[in-house]
């Protein structure tokens, strides 16, 4: 079993090793390369993503083909179509891979049968939905009362490792400005 998803998990609640045992049982290991799908608009999510390696992203594509990044999933994220996956319904988000990526599956039907042999699961994704709902609604805050340079600059603070990796064209989507915008914005200089 992938030693950071059991860190991960780790890092909120207490695994035993009977836990471990039973969370390696159900997981599943999958590649991803650069630029594939791990999900497409219209299809189920039938498993959440644990990013082991590379990273993932999540994005929408307007009606006039622009895409609309909602999330980056570096090494330790979980990634997913919530919706999908909790309605079984299809899926409004794309989910692609940035770079070559390992990730670890749980299927769905497992992940709900984990919750009742290892309550601390359902209570380790408990607090992950909790965070990633406060998340969202920052981030909302964010879009609509701050500058396109502050949002930058939270996206700096958010995803440290990412700045120097992504393209430009990636973040200007994240924090909803044009690639042009950023990369004018990125040669003015500090004011101090």
């Amino acid at each position: 079993m992938s030693e950071i998803l059991i860190n991960n998990i780790k890092k909120l609640v207490p695994l035993t090793a009977e836990d471990e045992r039973q969370l390696a049982d159900v997981c599943k290991y999958k590649t991803i390369k650069k630029k594939d799908f791990f999900l497409q608009e219209g299809e189920v999510q039938r498993s959440i993503a644990f990013v082991a390696e590379g990273c993932l992203r999540s994005y929408s594509i307007d009606e006039n083909g622009f895409e609309h990044i909602l999330q980056f999933a570096p090494p330790g994220w979980w990634m997913g179509d919530m919706r999908s996956m909790l309605e079984q319904t299809p899926a409004s988000l794309n989910i692609d891979a940035v770079d070559e990526s390992e990730v670890v599956l749980i299927a769905v039907k497992d992940l709900e049968k984990l919750y009742d042999t290892i309550p601390t699961l359902d209570r380790f994704f408990r607090i992950l939905s909790e965070r990633s709902l406060a998340a969202q609604q920052h981030r909302v805050i964010d879009a609509l009362s701050l500058s396109a340079k502050e949002r930058y600059n939270n996206f700096c603070r958010q995803y440290p490792s990412l700045i120097t990796c992504l393209p430009q064209k990636y973040v200007a989507s994240y924090i909803g400005i044009t690639p042009e915008f950023l990369s004018k914005m990125l040669k003015q200089p500090v004011k101090k």
